[in-house]
């Protein structure tokens, strides 16, 4: 990667959030994009979550991307406090019976004007994000758009594999 500032920041509620969020971590440094995480909660500490999302941008972040759990009020947090893109990830929580829907349901019902794009719940979810804030960046930075280029076109490939194997071998055959 050409751009040796950090671009995306990582926010979480807890280290125990870091498990999932490491999906995140994997895509951006598969794409040699430089991140920062940081464990702050919309309810916890509140002051230093708001002293983030008011000082990225100008700290060079250029997307926010915030896993949270339960009701999951960090992603709409940090977007009131910033004109950043910021992508939410819902996470399962050990406290939660609904497996991370009450999260899901929290970031997505964001009202008008506070936007928060809403990934699926948990490890893809956390690996989407990584991608979506690749995608936000690509449309700023070419190198970043070329290599996420090749990785779309890598995706292809392997599907265009798959295919021919199957019709190769038929269904049976290709499961067995």
């Amino acid at each position: 990667m050409a751009e040796d500032k950090i671009m995306v920041g990582i926010l979480m509620g807890s280290d125990s959030d870091l498990k999932v969020m490491s999906q995140t971590i994997k895509v951006l440094e598969s794409f040699g994009i430089r991140y920062e995480v940081v464990i702050t909660s919309a309810h916890k500490t509140l002051k230093k979550t708001i002293d983030y999302s008011q000082t990225a941008q100008d700290r060079g972040i250029e997307v926010i991307i915030c896993g949270a759990g339960l009701s999951a009020a960090l992603p709409g947090v940090v977007s009131s406090q910033t004109l950043l893109p910021v992508i939410g990830v819902p996470l399962a929580s050990e406290q939660s019976f609904v497996e991370g829907l009450d999260a899901l349901y929290s970031i997505l019902q964001m009202p008008g004007g506070i936007p928060v794009a809403t990934m699926s719940v948990g490890e893809l979810g956390a690996k989407n994000a990584g991608l979506l804030a690749i995608q936000i960046l690509a449309l700023k930075h070419p190198v970043i758009y070329s290599e996420l280029k090749k990785y779309r076109d890598r995706l292809a490939n392997e599907l265009a594999e798959k295919n021919k194997k199957f019709d190769e071998l038929g269904y049976k055959k290709y499961l067995g």
